[in-house]
């Protein structure tokens, strides 16, 4: 990576950093505590809570994708992380279960994960746009880990208001982020065509004539709905793990002695496995792997959900793949998607990641409370196994332009617009 990719890469990891902070801190508290919340003793509305975010991120991922394609990302970044704050004092001040999801709603609206993920594409070679997504998902994989830690003491000191509050607080650091820290976009094409490298904002394409091309293209398709599947296994598991955790005799406040022990697994597997996934050409068989992993850590919860060790060693299991499964995917898009529509291929990849969010959330919610934990695990494992029947049939990227350029091979350019 040259200079000007590791300070995208570092800066862009720091910005997504303080905001994914800002939405997991709550996650490894808010299934036990809610319940002090008027409405909070139904497990239908703590699903919804948590997972109404998705659901807004979802909706608006594409506009705000598409409009960074137009208007330039880091207006649109700005607007965003001012939504997020004001959603985040909305959920502070809240006094029932309610309130908490009106401010989730409006924390959902900032929705520029898309517009992060592009610019990083942007900034970056087909070579090491990888890297620079690992190095952005370990900055989200550290926020998840320091959320799993920081989350019950912070609960036991400010109570979740506080938390909320925070929340708002890392959103408005992050604006200065934004402003002083992430690099400016190149100048905009001359003829109104973004090249190589170049800002796509004058591409003036309509936005359902853009949507369509975007869903044209198969290997998208697979890739959306497997980032559905990841994230609502994400949501839906931590509806079951600090239960069960709790449940098994561990005290919520002792929680992140499995939670860190677990990430930091995760952390030192994901560099080899990107290091081969690229410097061997073998993304394809790596993404397969992961998934394999995934689903045989949700049959190890299911075997030792009432077993401390057990589930340790399944949640272990289940973030190595994550992790690397969620530096992978968005690679993948940038890589199918037609270049100068990337901004919007990136912006349904986001919703229906956030859609996953949602329905993650709320019908792993529902499950719970009709049909109990181990539910929610048997969904998960149905998911996941159609995901990897969906994926086996993937076509491989091949080999990136850079790499061909640099050996002089005239293969022609790997950036597949239809399948």
């Amino acid at each position: 990576m040259n200079g000007l990719e590791w300070r995208a890469s570092l800066a862009l990891s720091m910005l997504y950093g303080l905001r994914m902070l800002g939405l997991f801190i709550i996650l490894p508290v808010f299934a036990v505590y809610a319940e002090r919340l008027p409405g909070g003793d139904n497990r239908i509305l703590i699903g919804i809570a948590i997972g109404i975010y998705g659901l807004t991120q979802a909706i608006l991922q594409i506009p705000f994708g598409w409009a960074s394609d137009r208007f330039g990302r880091k207006p649109v970044m700005y607007f965003g992380l001012l939504l997020f704050a004001v959603g985040s004092f909305v959920a502070a001040s809240a006094t029932d279960i309610w309130l908490v999801i009106l401010g989730r709603t409006i924390q959902g609206a900032g929705a520029i994960s898309a517009v992060v993920i592009a610019l990083t594409a942007d900034l970056t070679r087909d070579s090491q746009r990888s890297k620079a997504m690992a190095i952005i998902g370990s900055t989200i994989g550290i926020a998840f880990a320091l959320s799993l830690v920081a989350g019950p003491p912070l609960n036991a000191a400010i109570g979740i208001s506080g938390i909320f509050a925070l929340t708002g607080v890392l959103a408005l650091l992050a604006l200065g982020v934004v402003r002083f820290l992430v690099p400016e976009p190149p100048a905009p094409a001359i003829d109104g065509v973004a090249g190589p490298g170049q800002d796509r904002r004058p591409v003036r394409g309509r936005f359902w004539t853009d949507l369509k091309a975007v869903f044209a293209v198969g290997e998208l398709r697979r890739l959306n709905f497997g980032v559905l599947v990841l994230h609502a296994l994400l949501t839906a598991l931590f509806l079951v793990v600090p239960v069960a955790l709790r449940d098994a005799g561990m005290a919520v406040a002792d929680h992140w002695h499995v939670y860190w022990p677990a990430m930091l697994a995760s952390f030192v597997a994901l560099v080899p496995a990107i290091g081969y996934a690229e410097g061997r050409q073998r993304l394809k068989q790596v993404f397969l792997a992961s998934i394999v992993l995934t689903l045989g850590s949700l049959g190890g919860f299911l075997l030792t959900l009432d077993s401390v060790p057990g589930t340790a060693l399944a949640l272990a299991a289940f973030f190595i793949g994550f992790n690397v499964l969620e530096a992978l995917l968005p690679s993948l898009v940038s890589r199918f998607a037609p270049s100068p529509l990337r901004g919007t291929a990136i912006g349904v990849y986001s919703s229906i990641q956030f859609l996953g969010i949602f329905l993650g959330g709320a019908l792993g919610g529902i499950l719970a409370q009709t049909l109990g934990l181990g539910a929610v695990l048997w969904f998960g494992v149905l998911l996941t196994a159609a995901w990897l029947a969906i994926a086996a049939g993937m076509r491989s990227p091949g080999r990136t332009a850079d790499a061909r350029e640099a050996d002089g091979s005239a293969a022609p350019d790997a950036h597949p617009t239809k399948a």
